[in-house]
Parts: structure tokens; C-alpha cells; sequence
């Protein structure tokens, strides 16, 4: 009776008071009732009765609540790298979302548990993946690790099913002692160190720093490439091993001499019809992350259709607002690889005008700072230098003087524009924006300027209030 009590108000774990004249003999023989199902009952009464034989009530709850030999683990997929970390986190979160799973993951955005954000902010360090870990509801993660939060405390793990290196870029060199791209690899290296040896560290080919740590790693190998006919691919897959690459304009992931297309490039949204590289090789990592956890082909294509470049699956990266007269993007790029790859993109985009609203960080190395300036004066015919809130070090003066130069080394001759506030600079630039033209921001307030912009998006497409309109006219 008192099993079927517990069933019926869906207790696992409950305590029953029954009035009785004889325990050992149904109530409904004895005129007995039941006076209380408790939710929470306590223990002391059992374990250390009045009266009466005491009785270890706690050890079968334990038992219950943690089985011998049970795991009480969960998947962790661990994303580090120079560039792509976070849109490669997002995708693998989505691919697990769209498996059926209670999904939670980390970024420089913040933290998610499913699809919720709880916590806004640079959240790829070791305390924000604890977290995640701790939220009883979580059964997969995916946890961004950046460099910073690797040197300060480490990883939020011990061991990960999954590490993803996406590449090794000259970027926050010279902090915190790494002055090379070698020493940085050995930094990102960890998280790949971090693998299960059953698991997958799932590695760049096109990248020499990334490909080399696959040498010092005890877990399995997954390799991913731009190129099908890379050497170390075909190497990889005669012997067995797993890959991504693009082959004839296709998605294609293959274990050793099998091969199943995912889905042609240019209908994954996430590539901009294919033009945009820098979100193609993000799209390789996480097809292959999806992959290992074995998730359905089913589900990997549907969930590429519909992970769209936007402040709602990736803000801050390559958001892209159509407006009437013209075009205007958002995007994190902030270090020269960052830029190379938008250059790449920028070159397919027909456009009257383009212009850049770019800055630098402070604690960058003036070399760095003066590339940014560089690559900006090929991008663009027109550059509007902000400044991030945190100058990190420098002077805003000193960091407009490093990117003129490093610009002026390019071309002379360019309209530059110094206006320091973020919001303000998209507001000159969308005021002065001409027809056709292509409006490019490197952003760092994401969450603010994305609500900007949207904002500027939806006046734009207002209706017209006919009734002030007549009335203006007739006051004139």
C-alpha cells in the first residue's frame, strides 16, 4: 500500500503517516487511514528512534541516488583555439540541442542551459564551466576555453570526451609570458591533453602548430581540412581514421575508406552561400564533434539548416542587417587572422562603398595593432576608428596613432574618421551611409550595439504615420 501511496503522487523517496491499531494488518481491515504523505521526511526518528529497533533508512536512498558503478558523468566537448571558438561552441551546442539533449555551454558571450542565457560576459574560463557541470539539468556541455582562463586557473575539467583546436593565430601575444606561436600552442595544447584516452581530439590540418599536437596525444584523432586532397588527410583516412573536408562544394565527413556527404556549402546558411571561408571551417570541427557523439545524419543536416548567421544563434559574428539603402555587419574580428578572413570575404561583396569601423586593444603588441590598421586601409575606401570601453593599458590616442600608421602605410590618401564612442560611430555611419554602400563593424560591446542597430533596423521599417505627416505639413 504504501508503494502504491508513493506511485500515485510520483515520490521516489517519501514518508507516510498511518494511523493504525495493528501495523501488521491492512488498514482497511483495522478502520486505519493514512494522515500525511511527507515530500521530506526526516531521518533522526529512524535512525535513532525513542522506541523500537533502529533502522538505516539513509543507505538504501544513497543507493538509490548513486548506484554502485554508476557514472556520473557527462559528455564535455572543450573548444579552444585563436579564432572560431565560440560560433564552433554554438554549433555543437545547437547539433546536441537539436539530439534531444539537455544541453549547456560556455562562451565569451556568457553562459547557456538550453538555449537560456543565465549569465551575460566573457564567460570561457574554468569557474563559468563549473557552472554548467553543477546544474542538474545539464547532460551535455560544451565548454568554450580561452587562453586567459587556462593561464589564471586552468580548465573547469579533468578530462573532456572531446577537445576541438581550431587554429593557432598571432594573437594576445606577448601577455602573460607567451611571447611565440609555439608557446602558445602549448597553452591551447592542454585542453586537447585534457581527452579521455577512449575520446577524440579533434585537430586542424591546415594548421602545422594544431596538426603537430596530435604527437604528443594518447586519445583517438579526428582530423578536419579545407582541402580534400590534403596529404595528411589521405594519410589520416587509409588508416582508418576519422575527417572533415570540403570535396566537390560538399560537407563530406569519412572513416577510413567510407564517405557520407552532409550537405552541399552553399545551402548551410552559416557560409553566406558559400562565400565566407572563415565560417566554413568552423562548420568542419563541429560536424565532426557531432559525429563522435553520435548524433544522427537526420539530425546534423536539419540542424545546419537551421543554425542561421544571427544575433540569435551567433551574436557578434558576421550579422549581417539589410537595410534599405544598405548593408551593415557586426562583427567580433580583432586580431590580423580575424581580418585576413574578413578581407576574404569582403572581395565577394559588390558594394558602391565600403566602410570599416574598426579599433584595437590596448594589450595588444603595436605591431599587431598597426596590422589591424594594414588590412583595414586594402578592406575599406572609408575608416572610422573607435575605441573599445577598456583601452587595456594604452591611451586612446596612442592606439588612433598605431592604426593611422599601420593604415597610411597602405594608402595615404583614405577618409579616416576618429569618433571614440561605439554607438556614436554607428550612428555617423549609418546617417552618412549612400546607396549601395557596405558598412563593416568590428564590434565590442556586442549585446548593446547589436540592440542599436536592431533598433535603427525597425525605425527604419516603421510605418508611416500619415496623420503626423498631414499635420506638419499643414503647421508649415
Amino acid at each position: 500500500m504504501a508503494e502504491r501511496i508513493a506511485r500515485l503522487v510520483n515520490l521516489d523517496i517519501c514518508g507516510i503517516d498511518i494511523m493504525a491499531e495493528d501495523i501488521q494488518i491492512p488498514i482497511t481491515e483495522t478502520n486505519g487511514a493514512v494522515l500525511e504523505v511527507n515530500a521530506g521526511p526526516g531521518f533522526r526518528m529512524h535512525l535513532s528512534p525513542a522506541k523500537g529497533i533502529a533502522r538505516n533508512v539513509a543507505e538504501p536512498l544513497l543507493n538509490m541516488l548513486y548506484p554502485d558503478h554508476a557514472s556520473a558523468r557527462i559528455p564535455i566537448v572543450a573548444v579552444t583555439g585563436t579564432n572560431g571558438k565560440t560560433t564552433v561552441t554554438r554549433l555543437i551546442a545547437h547539433f546536441a540541442q537539436a539530439a534531444g539533449r539537455h544541453t549547456g555551454y560556455t562562451t565569451t558571450d556568457g553562459i547557456y542551459i538550453d538555449g537560456a542565457n543565465i549569465c551575460f560576459g566573457d564567460c570561457s574560463g574554468p569557474v563559468s564551466a563549473a557552472t554548467v557541470l553543477r546544474d542538474p539539468i545539464v547532460d551535455f556541455a560544451v565548454l568554450e576555453c580561452a587562453r586567459g582562463g587556462i593561464l589564471r586557473a586552468g580548465l573547469g575539467f579533468d578530462k573532456c570526451n572531446i577537445s576541438v583546436v581550431t587554429n593557432i593565430n598571432d594573437d594576445h601575444l606577448g601577455l602573460n609570458d607567451i611571447e611565440t606561436l609555439e608557446q602558445l600552442a602549448r597553452v591551447k595544447a592542454v585542453v586537447a591533453q585534457s581527452t579521455f584516452d577512449h575520446g577524440y581530439a579533434i585537430l586542424n590540418a591546415d594548421d602545422d602548430l594544431v596538426y603537430e599536437m596530435k604527437n604528443d596525444l594518447d586519445c583517438n584523432i579526428a582530423l578536419f581540412s579545407m582541402d580534400a586532397t590534403n596529404t595528411r588527410i589521405l594519410k589520416h583516412c587509409k588508416e582508418g581514421g576519422l575527417a572533415a573536408f570540403i570535396e566537390d562544394d560538399y560537407f563530406v565527413v569519412s572513416r577510413g575508406g567510407w564517405k557520407t556527404r552532409i550537405s552541399e556549402v552553399t545551402e548551410v546558411p552559416l557560409t553566406f552561400s558559400g562565400t565566407c571561408d572563415l565560417m566554413i571551417k568552423n562548420v568542419l570541427p563541429a560536424l565532426l564533434a557531432a559525429s563522435v557523439s553520435n548524433f544522427s545524419l537526420e539530425t546534423i543536416t536539419s540542424a545546419l539548416k537551421s543554425f542561421i548567421p544571427s544575433p540569435e544563434f551567433t551574436p557578434g559574428r558576421m550579422n549581417l542587417f539589410r537595410f534599405k539603402k544598405f548593408q551593415l555587419m557586426v562583427d567580433y574580428a580583432h586580431n590580423t587572422d580575424g581580418f585576413i578572413q574578413i578581407k576574404k570575404y569582403l572581395e565577394q561583396v559588390n558594394a558602391t562603398k565600403k566602410t570599416g569601423i574598426i579599433a584595437a586593444a590596448g594589450n595588444r603588441r603595436v605591431e599587431d595593432i598597426k596590422n589591424l590598421g594594414r588590412y583595414a586601409a586594402q578592406m575599406f575606401d572609408k575608416i572610422i576608428i573607435r575605441h573599445d570601453r577598456d583601452s587595456r593599458g594604452r591611451t586612446q590616442q596612442e592606439l588612433t596613432q598605431f592604426l593611422l600608421d599601420g593604415i597610411r602605410e597602405i594608402n595615404s590618401k583614405i577618409d579616416v574618421r576618429i569618433i571614440s564612442d561605439e554607438i556614436r560611430s554607428i550612428q555617423y555611419a549609418i546617417e552618412n551611409a549612400k546607396t549601395g554602400e557596405f558598412i563593416f563593424l568590428c564590434t565590442d560591446d556586442i549585446q548593446n550595439t547589436l540592440a542599436y542597430v536592431e533598433e535603427q533596423k525597425n525605425k527604419e521599417n516603421a510605418p508611416i504615420n500619415l496623420v503626423a505627416v498631414t499635420l506638419k505639413h499643414m503647421q508649415v
